[in-house]
Formats: C-alpha cells, structure tokens, sequence
C-alpha cells in the first residue's frame, strides 16, 4: 500500500491525491513491450545480491513452444523467465502459466555442456540483437567468451546448469496459479513469482515490483558471521545471529566504509573508475547512472551485486568483505560486554 502524506516539522498528514493502478493492457501495452523493458532491467527481478548473464529471448524448442527470456546466474544457475501481461492473459491461456514455464525448463534441464548454450541459444541471441560488439570475434566466440567469463569470475564453472530456475513475471496473478506455485515451492522446485504493476501517482508513472512468492521465512531476516579467518571466507553460516539483513548501501555511508566523492571500481577491471556521488548513484563517463548500472556497463552482464563486485581505491577487498569484518567487529564488541 502506498499512502501519499505531507510532513511539516514532524506533522504528519493524509493527502488528497491517489495512487491509481492500471493494468498494462489499459495503457495499450504488449506483453513483448514489457519483455524488451525487462531484458535490459533483470536486475528489477531478482535480489540485489545476485548477478545475471541475459543469453536468450524468446527461444523455440523443438515443439515450438517458446520461452521469453532466458539468464544465467552467478551460480551457474540457468534461469528460465516467463512473462505475462496482466491476470487475464493468465486465465484465458489453454496450459496454466507455470505448467507451461516448467515444461521449457525442462528442456533445459537436458543442456549438459556450455557449446550448446553457445550455438543455440546465446550465438543466435547476440547476432539477432546486434549485440556483437567485438569485430575480429564472430557471434559464437564473443559468446563462448563471454559466458567463461562470467562462470570463472563467479566461480561457477562446475555448477553450469546443476539446476534451473523459473521466474513468472505478471502485473497480477491468480489464486490458482499461486496455489499451484506455493505447492511447486513446498515442494523445492526453485520458482518465483513477481508482479510488476504500472500505477501512476499526478503525472508520474512508476512500477511497482513485488516479490509474492516465495514467502520469505524468518530464517531469511537473520544473518551469520562464520568466525574465519579472512573475512573474504566469510559466510551466512555456523556463528551466532549478527543482523536482521546484510547491511546494504545506507548503512555503508553511515560505517564510512563508502563516501562520496570516492573513486570505486568492479573487481578484475580496475583501469574503469567511477565517482561515488551517493547511496544511490555514481558518475561513470561523465554520466551520472546506479551502482548497478555502471557494473552493467563494464562487464557486460545484465545485473551485478555490486556487493560482491565493487572496490573502494585504495582497499583490496570488496564492499562485502569489509561489511563483513564490520559485522565481525561489532559482534566481537557485543561479546565483551
């Protein structure tokens, strides 16, 4: 819900104006419109602390089915994302919504090796949307390039397409769909339902997205610092509960671990620099873009944790080693008293 107030010296009151929803439809938006939108904005669908490679869109199996975006994740995950404009489309399609994304993740559960990846999927991809940006590389070697670059960097070479993932994006969804995807959860299949909704508050539209499923639990709120070492070893493990959540850029400015006018940099490409402006924002060649934006722009990849990815000038280790040792000292405090 969101509920438009003015603030006065502290007094607090309801205004007039109204947030309105529409559904896409309304505004004489297609599905394929919010698809485009979507493939140069993943990092709207998944957690802030996750990194995407997009290598497909609208993909064709053998049955001619077709699947509208396909990724891969930072743990060699390939994620399968279907998309669907407003409940209605839902409801009026033959084959429920997630029947249909499970039966193409299934295909791609039969991809064992990275070249078929490469020839079938993320080659065609890149000639068809122009994106062969190299000259002396044809369309299969920036591919096969690009995606060992990603699995190295993210250290997920071993795990390449262990598991798929299903993400339904919709403005809204049925009761039906959501039962069957709840059970689908419960049931460990690995599937995401988000709402991504158009409202308009005065002139201005926004999105609103929302994860519905799955239900975080209360293990999610709580973080835990493993007593290693190296704070670049650290992981949500074995020691005691630390925080409600990982500390996220707010929190980092108020540390001083990050401060404007810094210069930063993604990990493996330190000679491309940016200039902190705040919480939110940077200046990357003269323009100013977020945090994942400019990662997105240096590496090429489709979204980025920036967590695990950005470097202060002058420190050796990421934003989330040093949040990390941060936590790690505070928890050490909290044991003297």
């Amino acid at each position: 819900m969101h509920v438009p107030i003015t603030i006065n010296n502290r007094d607090i009151k309801l205004k007039n104006e109204e947030f309105h929803s529409f559904t896409f439809k309304e505004l004489g938006i297609q599905e394929s419109d919010i698809e485009e939108f979507l493939s140069d904005n993943l990092q709207l669908l998944v957690d802030e602390e996750e990194t995407l490679l997009l290598i497909g869109q609208q993909i064709q199996n053998t049955q001619r089915g077709r699947s509208d975006l396909v990724a891969i994740d930072n743990q060699g995950n390939l994620v399968l994302i279907e998309i669907k404009r407003d409940v209605e489309d839902i409801r009026n399609r033959k084959e429920p919504f997630e029947f249909q994304a499970i039966r193409y993740a299934a295909n791609y559960a039969k991809i064992n090796n990275i070249d078929d990846v490469i020839n079938k999927i993320y080659a065609p991809y890149l000639e068809k949307k122009g994106k062969v940006t190299h000259e002396a590389l044809t369309s299969s070697e920036q591919a096969r390039r690009m995606i060992n670059e990603f699995l190295t960097d993210n250290d997920a070479m071993r795990n390449f397409n262990k598991k798929q993932r299903i993400i339904l994006v919709a403005s809204q969804f049925d009761e039906q769909t959501l039962s069957a995807c709840a059970w689908l959860i419960n049931n460990h299949v690995d599937i995401t339902c988000i709402t991504v909704e158009p409202k308009k508050f005065k002139d201005q539209f926004f999105l609103e997205v929302v994860r519905l499923l799955p239900v975080p639990s209360l293990d999610d709120f709580y973080v835990e610092v493993g007593n290693t070492a190296s704070p670049s070893q650290m992981r949500l493990s074995t020691s005691k509960i630390s925080k409600r959540s990982l500390p996220k850029m707010p929190q980092l400015f108020e540390w001083g671990i990050m401060q404007p006018n810094q210069e930063i940099y993604i990990k493996k490409y330190p000679a491309q620099k940016a200039k902190v402006v705040d919480e939110n924002t940077v200046i990357y060649q003269d323009k100013t873009m977020s945090y994942n934006e400019f990662g997105k722009k240096v590496t090429g990849w489709s979204s980025l944790s920036v967590y695990e990815w950005l470097v202060v000038e002058g420190q050796t280790q990421t934003l989330h080693e040093l949040r990390l040792e941060k936590l790690e000292k505070i928890n050490q405090l909290e044991n003297q008293v």
